[in-house]
């Protein structure tokens, strides 16, 4: 008989399981399936967003958006756009009722252990077709899989010594090239995050305008230092650059998130004459601040088009 077993919600970032449904079910070939779904969510980040994993007699498929994975266990026969429609429902229930900023900061697993109500009835109404009224999303769904079909992970790969390393870049059918390094998305932006953002652009702004200060007196006095000058716009580019690491991905990241806070503190530690205490306190804890903020945002699948 075909049907959905089990399903379970985990953020991408770490593999925490935020939400899964409860099953009973202690067979061999489910003990076995579990032990898939936790090596998967430990992959997650590096994998396309739309996928398929056949083990045997069971399939996992998962989709990946917005920092949060939906997983799901069937029987081999059971259709793959019912699959991934059942999948879509619990995405779509699942960002309507918990806000990004919930399942960020979450820290115990199953800490949204309620949304399992939502799942078993989801997955009560899938397993009966017959009582399925969702005729245009199956078509939509039947249409979007043609276009683009999940990515069919072997055991063989998921076993393998170097993971999933190797699919940040791969091309799996339907879907081209999945996004390479430079172009990849990164977490969704959280609210310490805008914070350190606008702090950042404050000091750049305040590096700006003492630099031209320091400019109109060098020109006013000759015996002042055009270090200064540069010192200042050195700060201002730093900043600057800070904005520009938060808000896209590159390659080795957060080796110049360190440098560029590296270079705020000499900078600072050079205007050391011209500026209070409490004003290179201000810059260079802003500056370690966002450094943090750089480091904490890390980068995620490619999100899915599911219509939402």
């Amino acid at each position: 008989m075909s049907m959905i077993l089990s399903a379970s919600v985990v953020r991408v970032r770490d593999g925490l399981p935020l939400s899964a449904s409860t099953d009973y079910d202690q067979s061999t070939g489910m003990q076995e399936c579990r032990k898939y779904f936790k090596m998967l969510s430990k992959k997650l980040s590096q994998l396309p967003d739309r996928c398929t994993l056949k083990t045997g007699q069971y399939n996992i498929n998962f989709i990946s958006s917005l920092g949060v994975s939906y997983m799901m266990l069937c029987t081999e026969n059971y259709p793959s756009v019912l699959a991934f429609c059942f999948l879509d429902e619990l995405q779509k229930e699942f960002i309507t009722t918990y806000n990004m900023m919930k399942t960020n900061t979450a820290v115990r697993p199953y800490c949204f252990i309620e949304f399992d109500n939502f799942i078993q009835r989801t997955k009560q109404r899938y397993n009966n077709t017959r009582s399925l009224s969702t005729k245009m999303n199956l078509t939509d769904m039947q249409t979007e899989i043609k276009l683009r079909p999940p990515y069919q992970i072997s055991v063989s790969e998921l076993g393998s010594a170097n993971g999933f390393t190797h699919l940040s870049v791969a091309e799996y059918k339907g879907a081209g090239k999945i996004s390479a390094a430079p172009h990849q998305r990164l977490e969704p932006v959280t609210l310490p995050g805008i914070v350190s953002f606008v702090l950042s652009l404050l000091c750049g702004a305040l590096n700006l305008i003492r630099g031209f200060h320091a400019i109109e007196s060098l020109l006013q006095n000759e015996g002042e230092d055009f270090s200064y000058v540069i010192a200042f716009f050195l700060g201002t580019a730093a900043c600057l650059y800070q904005c520009y690491l938060f808000v896209y991905y590159t390659g080795w990241r957060n080796a110049k998130s360190f440098l560029n806070f590296g270079l705020i503190c000499l900078c600072n530690m050079y205007l050391y004459e011209l500026r209070n205490l409490w004003q290179l306190f201000f810059h260079v804890t802003v500056g370690a601040f966002s450094t943090l903020q750089i480091r904490l945002r890390q980068p995620q699948g490619k999100s899915p088009d599911y219509n939402v």
